[in-house]
């Protein structure tokens, strides 16, 4: 009851102020510009690990995306799951792939004392950008249902301990620490380079600090549920996250310095209800998200 009345109080204020033989063939079925790309059947459902270990042998090395009933609703997902959703047999869950050179959605669906995961290969995902807003949170423990409860503010992730959450009156915060080994280098020297050793250098630093975003996203927004209404994927995409991702412009600020700074803001947003939504890294494998309310 506590994590309940914690939580809730919060967001509230938040957003108020072995596996079975593939059931299909491996030819395709077009259904407009949506492939049906496959299904692998569990007659006994998909027990313990075998669902995951299921994406994977079909995701390959990309990271599969849960797909959030209450965001965005891109088109093309809707095409294939507005029947599902409207049917008596309605999905248990959806996840999409990005990583390959047509989006994949996943669909788990139940199938007689078993079940089955189809899977649908998307021309795009192709949802119109839209302001970041934190959505109405109906149940905290689906929200945070990879985590665990440690005191009335703070919460643990299961499988990573190093991923922590605090829950504060006008603050929701993300941590993950994993310190690298090799600091993250600044060239005190920096100022008097070329033109194009700069560029060189800070197309370097841009690189590296969108896979820190990247690494963000996995351990914060695809850690919880229902707090965004961008989908998990849309976080991405250039054409959603553009104006509040790091310029190079201001990379460049920062190492004309020649030295490190606390931290570097690599995504900054305003919802649209007001809420600040900032994730920041150290360089040196300490990342954080906040939330908070103006």
């Amino acid at each position: 009851m506590r994590k309940f009345l914690a939580v809730c109080a919060l967001f509230s204020i938040l957003v108020t102020s072995a596996f079975a033989a593939p059931a299909s063939s491996a030819k395709a079925k077009s259904v407009g510009s949506t492939k049906i790309y496959g299904a692998i059947e569990a007659k006994d459902g998909f027990l313990g690990g075998r669902l995951f270990d299921v994406l994977d042998s079909v995701g390959g090395t990309g990271t599969w995306m849960e797909w959030d009933v209450n965001g965005v609703r891109d088109p093309s997902v809707m095409k294939v799951l507005d029947p599902l959703l409207n049917s008596t047999n309605k999905p248990k869950m959806i996840w999409a792939i990005t990583e390959r050179a047509k989006p994949l959605l996943a669909v788990l669906l139940p199938k007689g004392a078993g079940e089955v995961i189809v899977f649908y290969e998307l021309g795009a995902l192709d949802g119109k950008p839209v302001q970041l807003k934190l959505n109405k949170v109906l149940s905290p423990d689906v929200v945070f249902r990879d985590y665990k409860q440690i005191s009335e503010k703070e919460f643990v992730h299961l499988d990573r301990p190093n991923l922590k959450i605090s829950v504060l009156d006008k603050m929701i915060r993300f941590t993950y620490d994993n310190p690298d080994k090799t600091p993250l280098r600044y060239d005190p020297d920096f100022a008097k380079k070329t033109i194009v050793e700069k560029r060189t250098e800070v197309n370097d630093y841009l690189g590296f600090l969108k896979y820190e975003y990247s690494m963000m996203l996995r351990a914060f927004v695809q850690s919880t549920r229902g707090i965004f209404n961008w989908q998990p994927w849309h976080w991405y995409m250039d054409k959603w996250n553009a104006k509040s991702m790091i310029s190079a412009k201001e990379i460049e600020m920062i190492l004309s310095k020649g030295v490190p700074p606390e931290y570097i803001t690599v995504f900054k947003a305003k919802a649209s209800s007001g809420e600040m939504i900032e994730m920041r890294t150290t360089g040196n494998g300490f990342l954080e998200m906040v939330i908070t309310r103006p």
